[in-house]
Parts: C-alpha cells; structure tokens; sequence
C-alpha cells in the first residue's frame, strides 16, 4: 500500500542535498518505505548491517561502499544508497560522516534506524547539517483514506475510513503488517517476536541494563497505566529498583519506541500541574481498557502529525495535556509554534461538551476546542472551520491530520 511518507522521501531526494534519516520503531515500513521511494532513479543500491557480507564493507570504509555501489563510474543521475540498521554498527556515525564528505556529489543517501538514530539528531552532532530527519510512524486514518501531501497541516476535505479499515485499525493498530493481515492469530504472534526482538536483541546489545526481567516487568506495568499520568514511586516500589532507575529504564523504552510521553501544558492555567507526564504505547492495540485504548490512539494520531509537520519545516509543534491540581483536565492541547492552536478531549461516546473545554480554551486562547466521539458516525465537514468548543466524530476530526 502507498505510504505518505514515500511522496515525502521522493521529494527530498529531487530537491535536497542532504542525508535522508527515517527513524522509529521495528516492523513500522522504514525498509520498505526506502526502498519504494529510491525505485524512482535509475540506479539504487540497498546494504545491511545485518548481512555478513556487507557489515564487512562498513567495517572497510566508505571507498569499500562506493565501490560496490559503483560510484565510480560516471552516471547522468545520482544513484541512491540505502543504508540500513546501521546504527548498530559502533562507528556509524564516524562512517556516515566520512560517506558523506566523500561521495555527497556522486550519490544521495537514506539512512534507516529504529533506535540510536533519535540520540543524535540533538545539538553537539559532527553530522549537524549533513541530513534531515523524519520521523516515521504506525498507519493512521487519514493516511489510509488520502496518502498523498498537502501545502497545509490541515486536510480540509475529510475522507470517510471505511467500516474494514477502521475496525482493523482499532483492534490490530496501526503497523503495516497486522492492519493489512487483520489476523488475532498474526497479531499476537507478531507482537511476541517484537517483544522478544526489543528485550533480547535491541536493549541487550544496545545498552548495559543486564536486569532484563525487571525491564520487562516495567514494560508490562507502563501497559497497563497506558494513558495515566505516571506514578514513578509505585512503579519503584513493584520493580524493586530506585525511581531514578524506573526513570532511565522509561527512557530507554522510548528511545527504542515503545512508548511515548507528554509533558503537561502550564503557561497561564492556574494550579497546573508542572512535571508530571503521561505515558502512551507506540502500539496502540496492546492496550486493553477501552477509553484507555482510545486515548492511545489518539494520542498517537497527534503525535505523528506534530512530528510529520514538524519534520517537513511547517513550524514548530508540540504535543501536551492540560491538568490541575483540582484534578480539572483536558486530554491533549497541540501548540503552533509555541502558541496553542487546538485542544481535545476523546470520549468513547457522545455527551455533552465538557466543561473543562470552556475553561481551558479560555484561559490557553486556542483557536479551537474538539471534543471527538468513538460512537459517531463520519460526518463529511471541516471541523476546524468551527471555533468553539463543539462535538465531532472521531473519524471526522483524525482523518483531517496526516
């Protein structure tokens, strides 16, 4: 199936000089996504790390590389090079480096990861200015109903999901395989060896927790509290470690893309909460309680859009919640470079508007307030034509993101 993203690599590869970097987590396209969107040029050359034979030519050198690529030779178009699951190679970076200033004129580059590669897209990084990142994510709504880019964030002609694709994004989530499969039997087994894959591969050989068991009893724990605030005292006192740890062990389980947290919002709410963060699966189907599992899904719809946005340089976005002490809140607030820009409360059905939308589109001046509905039916209408706060169908409001 044609992914959004793949338009989005095209273009980069046509226009920009840089290194393309697509991060995020195991089984999520990145391979398949590189691979579709270099079928364009004339010439493309696909190495990994994973295979023997190759990690040779990484350990050899960049001149070993080119070679095999034929880079060489002289060529009316830029060959692309793919360059997958490098990050586990200890001196990627030193390599992509040397690649780069070697061989920028004669070719275009498309580097994949599904971990490390997020450290270093930060500040303090020798490859700064020598590639463009984008965050890769699950399948959503408006990516199965109109994979295709637009000038704006905002699709103002909403697509109805139809009753198959929809269901199967509810109960299988939003990674290619499963949704494409809808499959009980395929899903579970899958999410056993991506389990395994995370704990007996990435994390060992990654990193130098050797308390694996505990992790993963933390994993567990963290699936449950899915959608919650996090409470890293009780979460110490079950994993029998100090809460410093169950704060970098968290962090670890980011960086490897099984969850995902939000901070909350606290510019100009009263009594707002300061530091306390929610927690989301990237997998939103091993979520089992129902407003939770709906919350995740949710959460992770905005959050690809404010990473999509984002990485294609249409400002700077943002993705946070609102709560107070009072225990008052608002599920999620997306800002616009540094500004609210719209708030949204999920509900499984349809009642009425909660209060909380009032107050806190009054006291943040976000031009828009939804509360979405899982029980309402498509309604075909821009609802970002409306100001206040209004009552829209799930369906409705998420196939107008990415």
């Amino acid at each position: 199936m044609r992914r959004i993203y793949q338009e989005l690599i095209q273009d980069h590869l046509l226009r920009l000089r840089q290194m393309v970097f697509l991060m995020g987590p195991r089984q999520v396209g990145k391979t398949t996504l590189s691979l579709a969107a270099a079928e364009i040029h004339p010439r493309h050359s696909y190495f990994n790390w994973d295979n023997p034979a190759e990690k040779l030519l990484f350990i050899e050198g960049p001149d070993a590389i080119a070679k095999q690529a034929d880079l060489l030779e002289l060529a009316k178009e830029k060959p692309v090079l793919i360059f997958d699951e490098i990050h586990k190679y200890r001196k990627w970076k030193q390599f992509l480096k040397g690649f780069f200033d070697a061989y920028e004129r004669t070719s275009k580059m498309i580097i994949t990861g599904s971990s490390r590669l997020n450290v270093y897209k930060r500040g303090g990084d020798s490859l700064m200015g020598r590639y463009f990142y984008y965050r890769i994510h699950p399948l959503t709504v408006a990516e199965i109903t109109a994979p295709y880019l637009i000038e704006d964030e905002i699709r103002k002609n909403p697509k109805p999901i139809s009753d198959e694709d929809w269901n199967a994004l509810m109960e299988h989530g939003g990674f290619p395989e499963p949704f494409l499969q809808r499959s009980k039997s395929f899903s579970r087994r899958l999410q056993a060896i991506r389990k395994d894959q995370l704990f007996r591969e990435d994390i060992r050989d990654g990193t130098r927790i050797q308390e694996l068991a505990q992790l993963e009893l933390l994993a567990e724990l963290l699936r449950k509290q899915a959608a919650q605030a996090m409470d890293y005292v009780s979460l110490s006192k079950k994993v029998g470690v100090s809460i410093d740890t169950i704060r970098r062990w968290i962090e670890v389980l980011k960086s490897f893309y099984y969850c995902f947290s939000i901070q909350p919002w606290s510019k100009n709410i009263s009594r707002s909460l300061l530091k306390e963060p929610k927690l989301y699966l990237w997998d939103w189907s091993l979520v089992e309680e129902e407003g939770h599992h709906h919350e995740n899904l949710v959460a992770s719809h905005l959050l690809k859009a404010v990473h999509f946005w984002t990485d294609r340089g249409l400002g700077n976005f943002g993705l946070y919640y609102l709560r107070t002490k009072d225990k008052i809140e608002v599920d999620f607030l997306v800002t616009k470079n540094g500004k609210p820009w719209f708030l949204v409360e999920v509900k499984t059905k349809a009642k009425g508007l909660s209060s909380s939308l009032y107050r806190f589109q009054e006291e943040t001046g976000a031009p828009h307030a939804f509360q979405i509905a899982f029980d309402l039916p498509f309604v075909d209408k821009n609802c970002f034509e409306e100001k206040g706060p209004i009552l829209v169908p799930a369906k409705t409001f998420l196939s107008q993101l990415v």
